[in-house]
């Protein structure tokens, strides 16, 4: 820990207590929002305000550009090799189909971005994330809100979870996708939906296959 050239507040060693031991656990350090959670602070604003009081104090160094830009004095920047960010895209319906423009998987923005671990995604090339909505995937534990990282996968194989885009019908969905003959069976992992059958194969494109789920806290 840094030499303290100011007093700190009992909330403030709180908080430098967990980061100190967050990253001894996890080898790599907390959002605001873990930290928010964990001190019983409610406000983001809050924090953020305490963590620049630390870093004031000299316990911290803090990189305000990514969400878990935190180190402790006097110890190396952990983050850019621990942490692989990959960008929000947009959102998947995890329910019936229903219909969306083309534009759908770029509504958050080039600078939306999600933070994840190595441990996570240990292949981290092309990767890129999608919000979920609804809740036919309940069963596989993605809920309304979840976060889906996905990798670009043209060539699914039978049971993978998949983001499907549906030309015929200008929608999308999140299933378990399965080949049958001559069709397709989109199938939820929720028992009080049906599955949903593809006549015509060639109107299935996979956008991605589910390699990580972030919950919604």
């Amino acid at each position: 820990m840094a030499k303290a050239v100011k007093k700190l507040s009992a909330r403030q060693e709180s908080i430098l207590a967990f980061v100190e031991r967050y990253i001894d656990e996890n080898g790599y350090p907390p959002t605001i929002r873990e930290i928010g959670k964990e001190c019983n602070i409610s406000s983001t604003s809050v924090v953020n305000y305490n963590l620049n009081k630390l870093e004031e104090a000299g316990y911290l160094v803090r990189d305000g550009k990514v969400s878990r830009g935190l180190r402790l004095a006097g110890q190396p920047n952990i983050v850019t090799s621990s942490v692989v960010r990959v960008p929000l895209v947009g959102r998947i319906v995890a329910s019936e189909p229903v219909p969306v423009p083309e534009s759908d998987f770029s509504i958050f923005g080039d600078d939306a971005i999600i933070e994840v671990t190595r441990d996570m995604v240990p292949d981290i090339d092309d990767l890129f994330a999608l919000e979920v909505t609804g809740d036919s995937m309940v069963d596989a534990m993605i809920n309304d809100g979840d976060i889906v990282i996905m990798r670009p996968h043209q060539n699914a194989q039978n049971g993978d979870m998949v983001a499907v885009w549906l030309t015929d019908r200008g929608e999308t969905t999140l299933k378990y996708l399965y080949w049958e003959q001559d069709r397709v069976r989109l199938q939820p992992a929720n028992p009080t939906m049906s599955p949903i059958f593809i006549e015509d194969p060639s109107s299935v494109q996979v956008q991605g296959r589910v390699v990580a789920v972030i919950r919604h806290a």
